[in-house]
C-alpha cells in the first residue's frame, strides 16, 4: 500500500512540485560536471595530480552511488519529502565546505560528504514524482524532470568556466547555497509528503555501510594503480577488501526486508534497462571530464568557453527530453533505448577530431550535436521504463538502483579511463599526451554506449502502456502491485487497486 497524492499536470502545484525536484536533484546532477571545467584550476591551487583530481570527482561520486539506494528507503519509509529536505540542507552544508577547503585532502572529505547528500536528493525527487502525479501523467513529468535535470548537468562546465573566470573555482559550490534555499522554500511550499505505508523493521544501514566500503576499496585500487603499481601493497589491500564487502553486500539482502529487493531483478526490463545505464553514464562521465580538459589543455579554449562548447547537449536536451517521454509512452520505449546509445557512440567517433589547430564549427560541433541528440533520445525513456518495472510501493528503491548505477558507472569510468587512455601524474597539462589519451578514450566509450543500445533490444515495448492502464480496465490481477514482478514479456503492473490508494490534499 502506497500513501499517494493525485496531481495533475498544467496546475500550479505541479509547476511547483517540478520547480523543486528538478532544482534539487538538479543540486546533485550539476556538482558531478559543474567541477570539471575548474579542474585544472584546482590542480594550480592544490598541487593535484591526475589521481588527486581523480579523488575529487570520485569522492563525491562514491557517496552518491552507494548511499542512493538508501535515500530511497528512507523516502519510502519515513516520508519522501521529509528525507528530500533533510538532503536539501546537508548538500548545502557541505557545499560549503567545499568552497572554503584549504587543501586537496579537505576538499576531498568535503565531497565525500556532499554525496551524502546528494544521495538523499536524487532518488528523493523521482520518487516524489511518481507518488504524487496521475498515473497519465507520470511519463510526461518524468520527461520533463529529466530534461531539465540534464540540462542542469549539461550547464554544469558553462557554469563552472562562468564561475572560475569571474572569481575561483570555490564559487561552483558556493553558488549552490542560494539554490538550497530556494528548493527548501519551494519544498515546503508545494510538494506532499508521501510514503509506503507498507514499510517495516529499519533500514538496512550494515547494507549502506558495506556499499560504501566495497566501492570505496575498488575505486581505491583502480585510482591508485597506475601511480602504484597493481602489485603495490595497499592498491591489492583496497581492492580486496572492497570486493569482499560487495559480496556480503550482495548476500545479505536475502534477508528479510532488504536494502535492495532481489525480486526487482526477476523482471527483464528492469535488469536491461539498468545494464543500459550503467555503460552509458560511464560513457558520458567519463568523456564529458575529458572533454573539457581537453578543449582547455590542447586546444587553448578558456574555462568560460570551455563550458559554452558544451551549449547544443543543453538546446538539444531542452528541446526534445519531454517530446521523447511522450513519444516512449505512446509506441513503447525500445526503439529509443536502442537509437539513443547508437547515435551517442556515433558522436564519440566524431568527436576523434577535437584535436589541437582544429576548429569549433568543423570538429567540436558536428559531434556534440549528434552526440545531444542521442542523450534526448534515451534518457527520458529509460528512467520511465525502469520505474514502470517495479512496483509503485518500490518507486524509491527503483529509482535509488538506477541512480547508484548511473553513479557507478560515472565513478568506474572516471576511476579507469584516465589509465586506459594512458594519463597519469601531470599528463592533463601536456598536449600531446592529452590528445593521445583523449582519441583513444573515445573508442571505449562509444564502444561501451553501442553495446547498450544492443542490450535494449531486448526491452519489453509494453511496459509503459501496461503500467499506464488503470485498474478497471484490467481486471483485478494487481489487488496487490507486487504479486507480477515477473510476469514475463507483458511487464509488471504498476498501478494500484483503489483500496491501496490513500490521498493526502
Amino acid at each position: 500500500m502506497v500513501e499517494t497524492v493525485e496531481v495533475r499536470l498544467r496546475t500550479a502545484r505541479a509547476r511547483g512540485i517540478l520547480a523543486a525536484t528538478i532544482l534539487g536533484s538538479g543540486m546533485a546532477l550539476i556538482d558531478g560536471t559543474i567541477v570539471n571545467v575548474a579542474l585544472p584550476w584546482i590542480g594550480q591551487e592544490l598541487n593535484a595530480s591526475v589521481s588527486g583530481l581523480q579523488w575529487v570527482l570520485d569522492g563525491y561520486l562514491l557517496t552518491l552511488a552507494a548511499l542512493i539506494l538508501v535515500g530511497g528507503a528512507l523516502g519510502d519509509r519515513y516520508g519522501r519529502r521529509r528525507i528530500f529536505q533533510i538532503g536539501i540542507i546537508w548538500f548545502g552544508v557541505a557545499s560549503a565546505l567545499c568552497g572554503l577547503a584549504p587543501t586537496l585532502e579537505w576538499l576531498v572529505v568535503a565531497r565525500v560528504l556532499q554525496g551524502v547528500g546528494g544521495a538523499l536528493l536524487t532518488p528523493g525527487s523521482l520518487a516524489i514524482l511518481q507518488s504524487v502525479f496521475v498515473r497519465q501523467d507520470r511519463s510526461t513529468a518524468i520527461g520533463l524532470w529529466s530534461g531539465l535535470s540534464g540540462i542542469a548537468t549539461a550547464l554544469g562546465p558553462l557554469a563552472g568556466g562562468l564561475l572560475v573566470q569571474a572569481w575561483s573555482w570555490r564559487l561552483a559550490f558556493l553558488v549552490n547555497l542560494p539554490v538550497a534555499a530556494l528548493t527548501w522554500w519551494l519544498t515546503v511550499r508545494h510538494v506532499p509528503e508521501t510514503r509506503d505505508l507498507e514499510a517495516a523493521g529499519r533500514t538496512d544501514l550494515t547494507s549502506a555501510a558495506l556499499g560504501v566500503i566495497g566501492l570505496g576499496g575498488v575505486t581505491a585500487a583502480l585510482v591508485e594503480a597506475p601511480a602504484r603499481g597493481a602489485g603495490d601493497g595497499l592498491v591489492v589491500a583496497s581492492g580486496g577488501i572492497g570486493i569482499v564487502a560487495l559480496v556480503a553486500f550482495l548476500l545479505r539482502q536475502h534477508r528479510p526486508n532488504p536494502l535492495v529487493p532481489l525480486t526487482l531483478f526477476g523482471n527483464r526490463t528492469f535488469v536491461i534497462s539498468n545494464w543500459l545505464t550503467l555503460l552509458v553514464y560511464a560513457a558520458l562521465g567519463g568523456i564529458m571530464v575529458l572533454l573539457v580538459m581537453q578543449l582547455q589543455m590542447s586546444l587553448g579554449y578558456p574555462p568560460m568557453l570551455a563550458g559554452l562548447a558544451s551549449l547544443p547537449i543543453t538546446a538539444l536536451m531542452l528541446l526534445l527530453s519531454g517530446g521523447s517521454g511522450r513519444l516512449a509512452q505512446r509506441v513503447g520505449p525500445r526503439v529509443q533505448l536502442v537509437v539513443g546509445p547508437l547515435l551517442i557512440a556515433t558522436g564519440l567517433v566524431m568527436l576523434r577530431g577535437v584535436v589541437p589547430g582544429t576548429g569549433y564549427l568543423t570538429a567540436v560541433l558536428p559531434g556534440l550535436l549528434v552526440f545531444g541528440l542521442g542523450l534526448a533520445t534515451v534518457v527520458a525513456p529509460v528512467t520511465s521504463t525502469v520505474l514502470a518495472a517495479a512496483p509503485d510501493r518500490f518507486a524509491g528503491v527503483a529509482s535509488g538502483v538506477n541512480n547508484a548505477i548511473a553513479r557507478t558507472g560515472t565513478l568506474l569510468a572516471i576511476a579507469v579511463l584516465p589509465a586506459v587512455a594512458g594519463l597519469s601524474g601531470d599528463d592533463y597539462a601536456n598536449p600531446t599526451a592529452m590528445t593521445d589519451g583523449w582519441r583513444f578514450a573515445l573508442i571505449v566509450a562509444a564502444v561501451l554506449c553501442a553495446t547498450a543500445g544492443v542490450l535494449a533490444v531486448a526491452v519489453d515495448n509494453n511496459v509503459l502502456r501496461a503500467a499506464a492502464v488503470e485498474p478497471e480496465s484490467r481486471g483485478h490481477e494487481a489487488a496487490h502491485p507486487g504479486e507480477c514482478l515477473t510476469c514475463g514479456v507483458e511487464g509488471p503492473p504498476t498501478h494500484l487497486s483503489p483500496r491501496g490508494i490513500q490521498r493526502e490534499r
